[in-house]
């Protein structure tokens, strides 16, 4: 099976960025259904809005309905079959099979121009900890014009029950320019030459990690986690977004620690509900709406109020960050 589904293969001493573009293409061509999503994609209507500090921009995109609708239980609940496994995917989709574990696919619904899923090969459950390796070695090798997402399995994962991370061409998400903007950063902790920034005036928290050695990036990511573990009192993954940059030989992770997967008003019945449900790409600035009338009256103080809801309060990040061990 997994001969099949391959198209090309990558170890390293390749164009990682060169080969996934020309598996899209070549997916597009033999793939009517993706296809016809990425011409979808280009008449997807957006809008900007210019909240205090920061910028979103609102996609109206309904064929994500059934993601942002998902469940976020890692036993499957619904007796569906797991559609990342490879005896599940459509008999057209191939992908690139990245250093003998993952395979990279094209994204089936895509939110981002050149949208890829990163699928491990075996069933195996969504957690970040003992993965954030690999993680850091995509941004690597898929070079610095794009961007590497993660969603915890409890606030954004589409198959929480299976361990996946996505990857974009970059500069699609307002969240990347902000973080250039150097008046936005605090810095709160400096560990092994990694920087430890908190990213103000976002109406939501954001942690930026800066290093130039993946191993202390990796460590110095896994201290913050155990942080949030601590402060919150949990013995499992806490809820958190990432947006990985790799630019100027420096890995950047932005962390975004959550508290809750959905707004209240998600379960919201009637005229009442507001069908957004935030992961990566959403707390990166980019909120994606696949209901017309939320796309039309989503505004500057829903928005705001979403990510305040979603988000974990700075309080609480404080203690994490007091919490990293030396």
């Amino acid at each position: 099976m997994l001969t099949q589904k391959i198209h090309a293969n990558f170890e390293g001493g390749r164009d990682l960025s060169r080969l996934c573009l020309k598996l899209l293409s070549e997916q597009k061509n033999a793939w009517q259904d993706l296809r016809e999503r990425y011409e979808f994609l280009k008449d997807m209507r957006e809008r900007n809005l210019s909240c205090r500090n920061f910028l979103v921009r609102i996609q109206h995109n309904p064929r994500r309905l059934k993601s942002c609708t998902a469940g976020a239980s890692s036993d499957n609940e619904n007796g569906q079959p797991c559609f990342l496994c490879l005896d599940h995917l459509p008999q057209e989709q191939k992908g690139v099979l990245y250093r003998s574990e993952y395979l990279i696919l094209c994204n089936p619904m895509p939110i981002l121009s050149s949208h890829f899923t990163v699928s491990h090969l075996d069933h195996r459950l969504q957690a970040i900890a003992e993965h954030i390796g690999t993680f850091l070695q995509l941004m690597v090798d898929l070079g610095p014009s794009w961007v590497t997402l993660y969603n915890g399995p409890k606030c954004g994962a589409s198959a929480p029950e299976h361990l996946h991370f996505q990857a974009a061409q970059s500069g699609q998400m307002p969240i990347e320019k902000e973080i250039r903007d150097g008046d936005r950063l605090a810095l709160v902790k400096e560990m092994d030459d990694v920087l430890l920034y908190r990213v103000n005036n976002l109406g939501r928290e954001a942690i930026l990690l800066e290093g130039s050695d993946p191993i202390a990036v990796e460590r110095a990511f896994k201290g913050f986690l155990n942080g949030l573990q601590n402060a919150l009192l949990l013995n499992e993954e806490p809820m958190i977004n990432i947006v990985g940059l790799y630019e100027e030989r420096k890995w950047r992770l932005i962390v975004f620690p959550r508290r809750k997967h959905r707004p209240d008003a998600f379960f919201k019945e009637g005229n009442n509900r507001v069908v957004v449900s935030p992961g990566a790409i959403d707390m990166g600035g980019l909120v994606i709406t696949p209901v017309g009338k939320d796309f039309e009256r989503l505004d500057t103080a829903a928005v705001e109020n979403i990510y305040k809801e979603v988000s974990l309060d700075g309080k609480t990040v404080r203690r994490a960050i007091d919490a990293i061990a030396p």
